[in-house]
């Protein structure tokens, strides 16, 4: 199994700094960037090529909270991370608020094909209007909720260094964490595309 950190020389951790993660990623990769590398022999080219992928491919799993804590949990426990048996309780409800509201969304577009009055044109810009706000409004939810994920998993980190013996026991809350940001980015990603498609 390929080492991310390893490969960027980054210690096995929770949280990284975004900024000083690119930065070594430029450092690291700049030697063997395809323009760098592109009147050396065909060996050299390939070599560099390589090692540039796979530079490349550890950058973007580790600058992703989500992936990087997937890819260290992977590390740490010699295999991937399962599916939450039992997410938390507010997981599940936001889940289904998502849910609703994306299904109130395409009703409402659903509507707005087939309507040809303008006095129902009208009516329906100003329900999707309303909508736009309630998704705004869960949209902030889930970003606090992100923001909030995001600020454990630096007070995880601390933790994660200060006692290296207690490091186990640190797993399952990372792995609940790990989960929770890749709900947040995939509703937050929907929710986006929802709000855009009525804009009609």
């Amino acid at each position: 199994m390929t080492d991310n950190f390893l490969l960027l020389d980054e210690p096995r951790r929770p949280w990284l700094d975004a900024d000083s993660l690119k930065e070594k990623f430029f450092k690291l990769s700049s030697g063997v960037h395809p323009d760098r590398v592109h009147q050396s022999g065909e060996a050299e080219k390939v070599a560099a090529n390589q090692r540039y992928t796979e530079l490349n491919a550890a950058y973007n799993c580790l600058r992703e909270p989500k992936d990087r804590l997937r890819h260290l949990l992977e590390l740490e426990r010699g295999n991937a991370p399962k599916d939450l048996r039992q997410p938390p309780n507010d997981l599940v409800n936001l889940s289904f608020e998502v849910g609703r509201i994306c299904r109130d969304a395409d009703t409402l577009i659903t509507e707005a094909a087939k309507a040809t009055s303008p006095l129902l044109k009208v009516q329906l810009f100003e329900r999707a209007q309303d909508q736009i706000e309630k998704i705004s409004t869960l949209r902030e939810t889930i970003s606090n909720k992100q923001t909030s994920d995001l600020a454990e998993l630096k007070s995880i980190d601390a933790q994660w260094f200060s006692d290296p013996s207690n490091r186990p026991a640190l797993l399952p809350r990372l792995e609940i964490i790990a989960a929770q940001l890749g709900f947040f980015a995939r509703w937050l990603q929907q929710l986006q595309e929802w709000q855009f498609r009525l804009t009609f």
